[in-house]
């Protein structure tokens, strides 16, 4: 089985400041599910996966607002 690298991206890693902190904090709050779903999403998407542009991330900033 192949081993799954995640890596989530902190402030300091982007120039976007507080989005690195919200990005975090995102995935801090999955659940298991989600974030084996993530892990799997980074893994088969590689560098066309985005996770500021996913679905559940924009949902989420927006409902924290």
């Amino acid at each position: 089985m192949a081993t799954i690298k995640a890596t989530i991206v902190s402030d300091k890693d982007t120039d976007h400041g507080q989005k690195g902190t919200l990005e975090e904090e995102y995935v801090a709050q999955l659940s298991p599910i989600e974030k084996k779903a993530y892990k799997i999403a980074i893994e088969h998407l590689g560098t066309s996966f985005n996770l500021k542009k996913s679905n559940g991330f924009c949902d989420w900033v927006k409902d924290k607002k």
